[in-house]
Order: C-alpha cells, then structure tokens, then sequence
C-alpha cells in the first residue's frame, strides 16, 4: 500500500478560468461510445466499445450526423447525452423522418466531444446538454442532415438507373423507380458516397411527415428495463482500480493531515492519495475503498470552513431582504402604485437547499497514458469537462477522449461548471502517475452520502412579494425581492450571463412574469455563502413559479375573483400561456365540484401557469385534507404547449416526471446546514415520493406547428404552487415555506 501527499498546485487544482474557457471552446476533441443494443425490430444503441470516428470503408457519411452501411442500417450520432429525456429517440427521429428510413433499420451512438460538429447551436461553440435545448437546438441540423442522405441516395439510384431523380420515391428504407426497379440504402451506399453534398436541401411540409408528432417505441427501452443498458458503474476495464474519496464534513475545509497507515492490512487497498478535494482511497474494488476511507485517519482544517447552519443563512437572508437589491426589472413605478391601492398583499417565502438525488450518483471512468486521457461517464458537458480535465492532467482538450454512456438522470448536477468529479478523477489519475504507479484505470465512485454531502445543491432563497390593488380588484403594483446564491459566480459563465450583478438565472420566472401588470418591480440579492450551489431542475423557476404563482392566486382570492379568470384576463398578450391554462381548465372541469371525499375531509382544486425555458406548462391538482391536517395529491391535469410534437409519448412521459419530481421536492425536499456540513445523507433523511403517493396524471398537449421547444424541465415548476393554492382553498391556510406542510 502506497501513499502520497501532493500538494497541487491551485491554479491546477481550480475550474478554468474564462480565458481558459473560451480557448477550449475553440479546441477540436474527438472520442469514442459505449452504449447498448435495444429490441431486434426497433430502433437499437450502439453496442459497447463501439468507435464513432470516420466512415469505414463502403459506408456512406455524408455528414456528421448519420452513416450508412451496406448492411443497410442507418446509424444516427446524437451529440446530446441520454440521461432519461429521450435524446436517443427525439433526434434519429428527425434524421428517419427526412431519410424516409425504416425505423428498425437506425441505430444510436453518442457523438464525439467536438464542439467544433455537435455544438449545441443555442449556446455557441459550446458542446452540451441542458436548458431544455436538445430538441429545440437541433430540430433543423438532424432534419437537414437526413433530407441531404435521402437526396444523395436518390441522386446515385438515378445514376445508376439512368433516370430522372423525379422519378424515384423513397419509403421505409426503400428506394423505388416507376419501372419497378428497387435498391435498399445500403445497396446504393458507396454510390451515394461518390455524389456531391447538397448545399440546400428541401424539408417535409408537415403533412407528410411519417414519425414526427407520432408515438413510438423508444431504442433504449427494453436494454434498460432488463439491466443491460450501459451506465458508468458497468464499466470493468482491465487492471481497473476503485477510487472513493473523503470530502472535508464542513463546506470550504481542508486536509490537515492523514495516516495512511491506518488502512494497512485492509484487503485489495492498493493507495492512499490526497487530492485537492479530499483524500482518495483506491483499492482493488469499491467495497475495499469504502472500508479503507471508514479506517482512514483524518485531522480536517476547518480554519477556511463555513460555520454557519441553514438558520443562520436564514437570518441573514431576512436581513438583506429589508434593504434595495440589484434591479432586474422596473417597470412603471411600482412601489407609488401599491402605496396609492385600496388593498395590498404581502407574503414571504422560503425555499431550502435541494439535493439533485440522481438514481446514479456521481462516477467516471479515468485512464491515463503520457499522451491521452481517456474518460467513460454520462457525458453532459463535453466542452467544459473537456478543458477542465486537460488542464489537470497537463494535455491539450484534444487529447481528452470522452466515452458517452447513458446517464443515471441528473437534473442539471453533471453539468458542472467547475467538472467537479471528473477532476477529481483526474486529479487522482495524475497523482497515480506522479508516483510512478499509472497507467491503470480508476474507476471514481461517489456514494449517496458522498452525493448528498458534498454534492453542489439548488440554492436557498428567500422571497419578499407585495402587490395592490385598485377598488375593482386590478393589480395595480407589483414587487418582488428575491435573496440567494448566484450559480453562475465564479464559473465561466458569470461574464456571459450575470449583467448589472443580477445573475439572470436567479430571477428567470419572476422578472419575466408575464402578467400584464403596468407597474412591476423585481430586485436582486446574490450573497456569497460558501456553499457549492449549481443549476437545479429548471433553475430559477424552480422557486420564482412558486412564489408568483402562489401570491397571484392569493391576489385573486383576496380580489375576491376566480384564481383561473384572474390569469386569463392578465394573459391577453401571452397566447402561449393562456392556450396551456385554457386546455388545463377545460379538461380538469375547472368550476365544477369535485366528488366529495370521506366523511371529515375537504377536497379541492388549485393551479398554476408557468412558462420555463420557452415551453407554457398549466397544471391543475385535486386535493384530500383530512381532519388531522394530512393531505394527498389525487390527480394532476397538465397542458403543455411545446410546439410541434416530435414524440407525444416523450412529451408526456417528461410532464408525467417533471410532476413526480417536483412534487418530490415540494413535499419532502431540504437540504439543511449545522455548523457548514449537511445534515442529510441518504434517502432516510431526503425522502423522495414514493410510487404509492404518485397521483393521477393526465398531460393534453396543445397543438402547434411552431418548432419544438424544451419539456425535459418545464414540467416541474408549477407543480408545488398548484398543490398549495389547492390546499389554501381547502383550508384558507396559505403556505408560505416549503416543503409543504399543514401542521
């Protein structure tokens, strides 16, 4: 057993820098896939250890999206991770459909790390995933890619035929002349190959389409529902070792000191290295490094530390909360506007730290030689990882290979700025090296309680919300202050997206709200607490929805009107909101009785509108209260309007998880501080819902024929205030702290 004390260097130890970034950006990265095969008549994954590089020899590339075989697949390289969301269906979905493939024939591999090829087009040169972007991003790109395939096949069936192109129809994979001549893709792929790219590229009219707005099953469907499908924990490579690591129990504390010999004689623990986030354990399997790191001595420096518990954040919340914040929004005059009401409102909310909680927890896969890294995860972030990894590992990005394999869900979490645990990863690959033990793969494995203590979390906030109103019951004022960590502080993103100091995905849903509301007021407080906070399941809206969809409702009620006729007459210049709340109404009977409960308990109905990352989302919630202050949530009735439908059964299985999700959070969600460490650790103490307690959900789509926009994350933020405008009408109680509770 080995042990190694390395101080790193800080400037190799840290995230990169903006200058970094934007280098990176520009770097050229290549890479490999592992996934999975699906069912024999459906769409498959590529098999694991499967090359994405250049076509071989008879295949036909006409770009980097698609290739085919003369085995006659077609074989779509999607350049968004699939964590859940159905990346893998929604994209070779739009290259089929312009092919005029058959959908057994396509198969799925994750592209490459190359933001120069697969760059999500919503965000520049930048490779990735989130923000609801990976449909809306690439609804063209995959389209035109397909439609360019289909007009090359065409053209060298022609060639080869001497006829006019005109002539010849394409339909399930299968090229047909009027004279009855016949040619598979593959047939005509090295043909194809020879012809030039066309330049433009006529795309479907709406009417034709053959896949697009229909259901279907899904290519990773049946690896995942029998245990084959390939997640980083499958990973087992030759010589491969198990790294875990122990985090300071406090927030900003350091490594003081450690015994590496007090994990001798522990069987299969290899090494005991230090890192700049912690001390690594690695050990010949994961079971050997967790009970070295239990044995491992530690004397933690909590001179840097955060000392502070949720109760004193808290407190100090309030207290910036009386004064001015940075302005984000100020229209009119609004606090002359709620000075001069008839009636005012005013309410406070509160919002706890939450825990991403993925099915998977954080973990990769790292090789190192002298010339190339090599990495296997559920790659979200390629271009930022990319660079952070390089830098610590002392290559050039484009020596970093990335591996694509299917995530364990992540809710924004592996999208980290700072490349977190894969720099830590790296970090022990290279300390390895440095001791002349490298060259061994390290497979890096966090825990739950590794994933919930020393994670990065949705930040907590504090609301502040007053409002007027006239002597017909108009809104004639608005203000609202919100108080809370800044994600993008510090990452490379705040010069890009933090303006005036308002870090704009703090006040996204609140400084957008779309009431027509001529006096409106919206304010800004980001302290520097010290706790690692990042985006979080559709981020801001995450607690804006809340706290404008509760106060409008209580606005409503106050007013003495309708909570949903209320909406509507303030949503006249917003048809996208007012389409999901009218669809959401109509199909939840809104104004009618529900059906009484038991004796002893009160039922009723609440609602919500939102509108997160471009996609409106109504939702409308029957409640149960008993008589001892109980509740259940008994159904949900969700509109969405995300424009044109690629996949119905895509889009209601994300309404149909962000409700789950959301609901989650809003019953049982908190992460809370003692002295600068987490109190929770695992789910006996961050419950999440149960399946028994998932209501009845029904998602209605709203038809459109503008382009798609996100559902991955719009589903989750109206959820939680329907739920409590529902409970306030059984009960008049409105409650102002979440997680919700009567008690």
């Amino acid at each position: 057993m080995n042990s190694l004390r390395l101080k790193t260097d800080r400037d190799a130890s840290t995230p990169i820098d903006r200058r970094t970034f934007l280098k990176v950006m520009s770097a050229t990265g290549a890479g490999l896939t592992l996934g999975i095969f699906a069912a024999d008549n459906a769409a498959q994954v590529a098999g694991p250890g499967k090359t994405t590089g250049t076509a071989a020899t008879g295949e036909f590339a006409p770009n980097a999206f698609l290739r085919i075989k003369p085995d006659n697949t077609v074989t779509v390289l999607v350049k968004h991770v699939e964590m859940g969301q159905g990346t893998y269906t929604g994209l070779p979905t739009l290259v089929a459909e312009e092919l005029d493939a058959a959908w057994s024939q396509v198969r799925v591999e994750g592209a490459p790390a190359d933001e120069k090829l697969y760059n999500n087009l919503l965000w520049g040169p930048v490779q990735g995933t989130g923000g609801s972007t990976a449909m809306a991003n690439s609804f063209d790109q995959y389209r035109q890619a397909g439609a360019a395939a289909r007009a090359m096949l065409v053209s060298a069936a022609a060639q080869k035929w001497n006829v006019a192109p005109e002539s010849i129809s394409v339909k399930a994979g299968m090229i047909t002349h009027t004279s009855g001549k016949k040619a598979t893709f593959g047939e005509l792929a090295d043909a194809a190959a020879k012809v030039a790219v066309p330049q433009n590229v006529k795309l479907k009219d709406a009417k034709d389409y053959v896949y697009i707005g229909k259901s279907f099953a899904r290519p990773d469907t049946k690896a995942k529902s029998t245990g084959t499908a390939t997640f980083t924990q499958d990973v087992k490579l030759p010589d491969m070792l198990t790294a875990v690591v122990a985090h300071p129990p406090r927030f900003g504390a350091t490594v003081k000191s450690f015994t590496a010999e007090s994990v001798q004689g522990i069987p299969g623990v290899r090494y005991v290295v230090e890192v700049p986030s912690g001390v690594a354990i690695v050990a010949t399997s994961f079971w050997a490094a967790k009970k070295g790191r239990d044995a491992l001595a530690i004397e933690w420096d909590d001179s840097t530390g955060l000392k502070a518990s949720s109760a004193d954040i808290l407190a100090e919340y309030k207290r910036l909360a009386a004064t001015p914040g940075k302005v984000a929004r100020n229209d009119g005059a609004a606090a002359k506007a709620i000075a001069g009401a008839a009636k005012t409102v005013d309410a406070t909310y509160e919002f706890p730290y939450l825990a991403h909680a993925t099915m998977e927890p954080m973990n990769c896969v790292v090789k190192l030689a002298d010339d190339r890294c090599d990495v296997w995860n559920g790659e979200q972030f390629q271009t930022v990882d990319q660079g952070s990894v390089a830098k610590i590992v002392g290559l050039v990005p484009q020596q970093v290979f990335l591996h694509q394999l299917f995530a364990g869900g992540s809710f924004g979490r592996r999208a980290n700025p700072q490349s977190d645990y894969l720099v830590e990863a790296a970090s022990i690959a290279k300390s390895l090296a440095a001791m002349g033990k490298g060259g061994a793969p390290i497979k890096l494995v966090w825990t739950r309680e590794d994933d919930m203590k020393a994670g990065y979390f949705r930040p907590m906030y504090f609301h502040v919300m007053k409002a007027g109103l006239d002597s017909a019951g108009n809104v004639v004022g608005w203000q609202h202050r919100i108080v809370g960590q800044s994600i993008l502080k510090g990452t490379p993103f705040e010069a890009m997206m933090v303006k005036d100091g308002v870090d704009m995905t703090s006040i996204e849903g609140a400084a957008t709200l779309p009431y027509a509301i001529a006096d409106l007021m919206v304010d800004l407080h980001s302290p520097q607490i010290g706790v690692p906070v990042q985006w979080w399941r559709s981020v801001g809206s995450s607690h804006n929805a809340y706290a404008t969809e509760a106060f409008i409702d209580e606005v409503a009620t106050t007013a003495g009107k309708d909570p949903v006729a209320f909406r509507k007459a303030l949503l006249t210049n917003h048809p996208k909101h007012l389409s999901a709340l009218t669809l959401a109404a109509e199909k939840a009977g809104w104004g009618t009785p529900l059906a009484p409960g038991k004796p002893g308990t009160k039922r009723s109905r609440g609602v919500a509108v939102h509108e997160s990352f471009n996609t409106a989302v109504a939702q409308i919630v029957d409640v149960t209260v008993t008589s001892d202050n109980k509740f259940t949530v008994d159904r949900v009735v969700c509109a969405v309007n995300c424009g044109l439908v690629v996949n119905p059964d895509v889009v209601k299985a994300q309404m149909e998880g962000g409700i789950g999700f959301g609901l989650s959070a809003a019953l049982y969600g908190a992460i809370t501080l003692k002295d600068g460490g987490v109190e929770q650790s695992n789910f006996h103490d961050y419950p999440v819902l149960r399946m028994n307690e998932m209501p009845a959900v029904e998602v209605h789509i709203v038809p459109s024929t503008e382009k798609p926009t996100g559902v991955g994350e719009p589903g989750v933020p109206p959820i939680a205030p329907a739920v409590a405008n529902a409970l306030a009408a059984a009960t008049g109680k409105r409650l102002r702290k979440l997680p919700l509770s009567l008690a």
